[in-house]
This record gives structure tokens, sequence and C-alpha cells, in this order.
């Protein structure tokens, strides 16, 4: 398990042994990956993932690994954050463009934060008001310490019936 040392400020959110736990057990995928859920905020959520598990013929991590494990951060700063409001909600992704810097070669990390937090309440409204919203969030990847990957997505909640 990857070791993450962010500290995170607490609010009224999801624990990160909490959401790895639902990750897992709802997202056969992220326990394969041996994804883990270092910190959890209201403006970011931070993932960790094992090079072993997500490896290429190339001794790299395999880009589809890295595209997952960013959405993943990307689905789950949503999640968190309608859970953390008591909004019922379905969440999918909707289309995502990854941007990959260097080859990963070693554990890895992914940052899903908002870009424009202020479009939040705008998002709320709309789910609110038309049972259907659409958010952007970036998640940025690391490895060591440097930026090895980006992916900018846009994630749909729908109102839970």
């Amino acid at each position: 398990m990857v070791q993450c040392d962010l500290k995170l400020p607490k609010k009224d959110r999801m624990h990160p042994l909490q959401l790895e736990r639902f990750l897992h057990a709802h997202i056969p995928l992220a326990k394969a990956m041996e994804v883990s859920v270092c910190a959890v905020a209201e403006d970011k959520v931070l993932l960790s993932a094992p090079l072993r598990p997500n490896i290429n013929h190339h001794q790299t991590v395999f880009g589809g690994s890295a595209c997952a494990v960013a959405i993943l951060a990307g689905w789950s700063l949503v999640h968190t954050r309608l859970h953390a409001e008591g909004v019922a909600h379905d969440l999918v992704i909707h289309r995502n463009a990854m941007t990959y810097r260097s080859p990963i070669t070693d554990d890895f990390t992914a940052c899903a934060s908002l870009p424009a937090p202020e479009a939040w309440e705008a998002f709320r409204e709309r789910l609110a008001r038309r049972g259907k919203a659409r958010i952007e969030v970036v998640s940025q990847l690391e490895q060591g310490g440097r930026a090895a990957a980006s992916l900018s997505g846009e994630f749909v909640a729908l109102a839970a019936r």
C-alpha cells in the first residue's frame, strides 16, 4: 500500500477508509488496481496506486490504469461532496481528456479538484432544479513529487429517485 502524507482540512466529509471500502466493493477495478484513498476533503480527494498491479510491458504504469485512477479520483470528489451534503445521486463520467507528460515508473497519486470552485453552487442548483447536472473536475497524477499526467473530466449527476 502506498503511503500518502498529504494533510487536508477536516470538514463534514466521508472518512478515507469508508470511501476506499466503497470503491473496492462497488467498483471492482479499484480493488484489482489496489487503489488507496489517502485523503478526502471538501475540495480535494487524493488517491494512490502501486505500480505492480498497474504495470505494462514497458515496466511503466499502463495508460488505462493511470486514466482509471484519475477518473476514480474525480468521481470520488463529486460523490463524497454530494454525500456530505446529503444529496442522493447517481454519478457517471460523461467525457474526459487525458494528457500524459512522462512515463510513470513507480507508485503514483491522483489528486482531484474543481478547476472552478464557484461552479459547485451552480451544479448543485441545477441538480436540485432539473434532477441532472454536469461539472468539470481535474485530476493531477504525480510520481515522486513530479507531475506525470492530468485528466480533465466532466461528470454527470442524476438525482436519485
